[in-house]
């Protein structure tokens, strides 16, 4: 005789993930757990405030954007997933597995329309746009909802304090460089529940910002806002050292 056994899945699981990248690569991201916010309108506009343009880029949505969702299937109570990015960003599919926490889930690869993607009207945005080739190693998270569980658990330092501003620096991207952006992630959903702003930067790309930031080793972590300005050298899998640095004053 069989029995039936009920999984009690984590619900803040659930929830709908939406990135917009520019072409020179930099990232701004969220998680809605409501899944109610019309996300690529505001993530463009994010775009738009943090580097300086005249106006939102909507053009890069749908083709510079990826999207995941996850839910709990009433029927069969097992998590479901589904992914789906277009073809210019597959290379980033391992970060945005580290960022969503996804494990490593396949991509769908979803083709645009043709008059969507054309490279006459892309080099006129060019002309237009030419911050969103640069890359200002921009990783942006802001998700405006949080786990309730983890706002239980959330640690805020006494005084008050701006939305932290960190740089990472790795020796090109790799599976560490995944697993640390896991970790990052993990302790600033769980300690605060303010948007942040992270920069991940090769120092084999760009050894001027490594120097200007005093970077001897890799990994470092580098906690640029609120001063004083701290780091963490080479113990980034550690989430109570990361949780020091963005709480140390």
């Amino acid at each position: 005789m069989s029995s039936l056994v009920q999984v009690d899945f984590d619900r803040s699981l659930a929830f709908k993930g939406i990135a917009v990248f520019t072409p020179g690569g930099d990232l701004v991201y969220c998680r809605d757990r409501d899944r109610q916010g019309q996300w690529h309108v505001h993530l463009c506009g994010t775009l738009q405030e943090h580097l300086g343009l005249a106006e939102s880029p909507h053009f890069l949505v749908p083709y510079f954007t990826a999207t995941v969702d996850r839910w709990i299937d009433t029927a069969t109570q097992e998590l479901q997933t589904v992914a789906e990015i277009y073809p210019p960003l597959l290379r980033y599919q391992g970060l945005l597995n580290a960022l969503f926490d996804l494990g490593n889930v396949e991509w769908q690869v979803v083709h645009p329309l043709p008059e969507s993607c054309s490279p006459s009207v892309f080099a006129t945005y060019q002309e237009q746009f030419p911050q969103l080739w640069d890359s200002h190693h921009l990783v942006l998270d802001v998700s405006r909802d949080r786990d309730p569980k983890a706002r239980s658990q959330e640690i805020i330092p006494e005084t008050e304090a701006d939305d932290p501003v960190l740089r990472l620096f790795v020796s090109g991207h790799s599976a560490l460089t995944e697993q640390i952006l896991r970790t990052l992630q993990s302790v600033l959903e769980t300690t605060r529940h303010r948007p942040y702003t992270l920069k991940v930067i090769d120092v084999s790309k760009h050894p001027e910002q490594a120097e200007a930031d005093q970077i001897s080793a890799t990994p470092t972590l580098v906690r640029v806002w609120p001063h004083p300005v701290k780091r963490l050298v080479g113990e980034l899998n550690d989430p109570i050292s990361i949780l020091s640095l963005l709480t140390e004053r």
